[in-house]
């Protein structure tokens, strides 16, 4: 405390002389950039997982074998939680002409707690949203129910003791779930009319559910309470384990979000510790003389860390103030995006913002310090080259610990911020040798170029700035770096994402066609114009044994393989793999042998692996077959994908119904409804809504993104202008010597434009590398799509960086040729 009054004088000093002008707007930037995003992504995100949910019904489902104990719905609702109740089950439904199988579901009014039903009140026309559930003495089914029983909507629907008129056509349903394959048409009516129907009685196999929906913090304490008190058969649901086909894209946008705020830490750091060192450089002198007037290490150190602690905090409260307005005004443009006003972002921005800030600025300012700490008295009479302290080193070891701290908690992913923070660690090694390495060359190419004398000065000044060089090159490539990539985002990734989900994607599956009605649904859908379209024969079975030893749930401890044993899923059959290319491990399959193709997920939850011997339990048959390859299965792309493929030898005679899936472009309804009117036992799905829920969220990352790359621009200005910056001094005492030795300012300007030309394109190209290697590697390992290589990252790279460095040498550098030779020799 009896430093404090020095402390803030010497801040004040260093701010009036410039010198903590360029550490003070990096961490300023640092912190905008990181709180910015952090906000934006937070709120972005939060909407997401709002969106998600619509697509579950709720924020949370339960579900039991059993009924809902009463207990349940009264703690929630204490909670402030809304609950709607549901049933479901098989029934037969139908009119004069006859019954037919339906899969019945009761609801309580509230029902669906978040998205809507999309209904029709005659068939192919405009679809109505409704939030709400059907009214007592009404039903609302799905088209394939009025096809099979030649009921029209307005006529009367007998549904177990009662008749009800159907008063609607359901075209989406938002908590149907991805096990659309295993259920029988719909039929919705009011949870009222369900037990005054007579069909609940004693051992009925009804399916009990509750939905749950309010605050999240609440909806997680509901939660964690239920994991307590549920039994055996009862499980959660949320928009992880309710809808997968969405939570791969939606962690893939929170991905691509976490991306654009780590890139802007880099960008940041880079600043920060070019700032920093710049500062040390220009504190020796005068470190010298306190140390001659009488202070210790102890007091240089703690006057020094004083100052960048005050200047730290100041320039994270105005860069967080800065964050936060950023933010708000990217809110507008999002908010009408997501289709309804973005959830506030909570404090954990704010909090890694301040962190980043204290922690760059003290961490990458740590290693100068510490140097500083060391300057001896002498240094005031005699400038002498220090030795770099041991200190120093763990000070750097100490920053780098930090900054991947701070990466993977702004990631929330362990394997993405671990991985980029590396891999641009390993980047400014690479670039650092490189850069030496065309140093070496350049030395050795001056000596032959006596003709070129502005060229030999601009070599000249490059050689001996050796480290100053290696540095300004490294950062800029470094920077240069983190923004090519996230223009790399913001384009071919995000393009890359979005061939993963073409226009034409799947949006109706077709199922139980019948072996005998294969050959005519085919000419059906070939005379529509889909002739691509091809059938897949689904037969359906239970592992119950792995190289001769029985397969059960005790078996495993992860919930979905115990699930995956449990029950039957979908098998089917082929002559090879339809993909090939998805085959990871392993070989095609031999259509005359007893062979499986499994897909990896399965293969890794159930711990199956090449060469093992599988039997499967289908309609009370033996199959044994052996496994010959794993398949990595695109389930984004909508198509007709299984667990499991077999070879005609082993399936063919079992028996089997038949499917497939297909893009319907609009008003093309006309060839689902010819199919069912022909063949009234098929069963046709309309997907389209979760093709548009997926593609909803592609466009939401995509503009966020956007809006982002511009703050990350900003970032990486700075550090240019640092790497510049932390030259000038040098170039100035360079420029009053040679001009001293008669050289022309003419002379002087030629050469430092062609040195700073030529450190550009070598970041350039360096930064286009990199940049272009780190997009592959996230696009393989991370996001899990293929990537594009393009040759506008190489030319974008190259020139900005060969422009950027000359139009910023000529902004930062400007005063460096009009200093008078007279004053700067005086001063030496």
């Amino acid at each position: 405390m009896k430093l404090l009054p020095l402390i803030l004088k010497q801040c004040w000093r260093d701010a009036r002389a410039g010198d903590l002008r360029l550490l003070a707007l990096a961490v300023l930037i640092a912190v905008a950039a990181v709180t910015s995003v952090g906000f934006l992504a937070d709120r972005v995100g939060r909407a997401l997982e709002r969106d998600a949910a619509q697509m579950l019904g709720a924020d949370l489902v339960v579900e039991s074998p059993s009924a809902i104990p009463e207990n349940w719905l009264l703690r929630a609702q204490d909670n402030g939680l809304r609950t709607v109740r549901s049933w479901q089950f098989p029934s037969m439904v139908g009119g004069d002409a006859g019954l037919m199988l339906a899969s019945l579901k009761g609801v309580e009014s509230a029902y669906p707690l978040r998205g809507a039903l999309r209904t029709v009140t005659v068939l192919g026309g405009p679809e109505v949203t409704t939030t709400s559930a059907p009214d007592i003495g009404e039903v609302w089914v799905d088209p394939q129910i009025l096809a099979q029983t030649g009921l029209k909507i307005g006529q009367m629907l007998k549904v177990g003791d009662l008749k009800l008129t159907i008063a609607r056509a359901i075209a989406y349903e938002p908590d149907r779930g991805p096990q659309f394959v295993n259920l029988a048409p719909r039929v919705m009516l009011r949870a009222e009319d369900l037990a005054r129907s007579g069909l609940i009685t004693t051992g009925s196999r009804i399916n009990y559910a509750l939905l749950i929906a309010g605050n999240g913090s609440e909806v997680e304490r509901y939660r964690a309470w239920l994991d307590t008190v549920m039994r055996s058969g009862q499980k959660i649901l949320t928009v992880e384990s309710g809808r997968p086909e969405i939570r791969r894209s939606l962690d893939r946008a929170q991905q691509f979000l976490a991306l654009v705020a780590m890139l802007a830490v880099l960008i940041a750091a880079v600043a920060v510790a070019l700032g920093a060192r710049r500062f040390g450089q220009r504190h020796r002198n005068s470190v010298a003389m306190m140390r001659c007037l009488g202070a210790t290490q102890r007091q240089v150190s703690t006057i020094l860390i004083g100052e960048f602690v005050a200047v730290g905090v100041l320039a994270s409260i105005v860069g967080g103030l800065i964050g936060w307005f950023v933010q708000m005004a990217g809110v507008g443009m999002l908010a009408g995006l997501v289709g309804a006003e973005l959830p506030g972002a909570g404090w954990t921005p704010a909090a890694q913002g301040l962190f980043a800030g204290l922690w760059l600025l003290l961490a990458f300012a740590w290693p100068p310090l510490q140097a500083l700490r060391h300057i001896p008295p002498s240094q005031i009479l005699r400038a002498q080259a220090q030795p770099i302290p041991l200190q120093s080193w763990l000070g750097y070891a100490l920053g780098l610990g930090g900054f991947l701290v701070l990466m993977w908690w702004v990631a929330q992913d362990l394997k993405l911020g671990a991985g980029l923070a590396a891999g641009f660690v390993a980047a400014a090694g690479v670039f650092a040798l490189v850069s030496l390495t065309c140093l070496w060359f350049l030395a050795k190419l001056r000596v032959h170029l006596d003709g070129f004398p502005v060229l030999r000065f601009a070599l000249a000044g490059v050689i001996r700035r050796r480290g100053a060089t290696v540095a300004q090159t490294s950062a800029l490539a470094i920077g240069m770096m983190a923004i090519l990539l996230l223009a790399i985002v913001r384009t071919d990734l995000l393009a890359g994402w979005q061939r993963t989900l073409p226009a034409d994607a799947p949006n109706r599956f077709l199922i139980n066609v019948q072996t005998d009605q294969v050959d005519e649904v085919q000419r059906t859908l070939s005379k529509a114009g889909l002739d691509t379209v091809r059938l897949s024969p689904m037969i359906r079975g239970r592992l119950i044994a792995r190289n001769g030893a029985t397969v059960s749930s005790a078996d495993y401890t992860d919930a979905r393989a115990q699930r995956l044993v449990e029950r039957e899923f979908n098998l089917s059959y082929a002559s090879n793999v339809p993909e090939p290319r998805q085959i990871v491990a392993g070989r095609d399959l031999d259509p005359k042998a007893y062979e499986v193709s499994l897909e990896t997920g399965l293969a890794k939850s159930l711990r199956l692996e090449l060469g093992d011997t599988l039997e499967f339990d289908v309609a009370g048959e033996s199959v044994k077959v052996l496994v010959t390859s794993l398949r990595r299965v695109d389930w984004d792309s909508m198509r007709a994908n299984f667990f499991a493929i077999l070879t005609p030898a082993a399936l063919a005679d079992a028996p089997q119904t038949w499917m497939t899936a297909f893009h319907l472009p609009p008003g093309g309804t006309r060839t689902t409804q010819e199919l069912l009117e022909r063949f009234p036992n098929l069963t046709v799905f309309d997907v389209g809504a979760i093709l548009s829920q997926l593609q909803s969220i592609l466009d939401k990352v995509a503009v966020a993104v956007q809006g982002l790359f511009v703050f990350s621009l900003l970032a990486g200005a700075v550090v240019l202008a640092a790497a510049l910056t932390a030259t000038r001094d040098e170039r100035v005492r360079e420029a009053a010597l040679l001009r001293a030795f008669g050289a022309s300012r003419r002379q002087l300007a030629g050469a430092m434009r062609s040195e700073l030309l030529a450190v550009g394109a070598l970041a350039g190209i360096l930064a286009s590398l990199g940049a272009n290697l780190a997009a592959w590697a996230l696009s393989h390992w991370v996001f899990e799509f293929d990537m594009r290589f393009s040759l506008w990252p190489w030319l974008v790279g190259v020139t900005v960086c060969m422009l950027g460095a000359w139009l910023a040498g000529a902004i930062v550098l400007r005063g460096v040729l009009k200093t008078p030779p007279l004053t700067i020799l005086r001063h030496q």
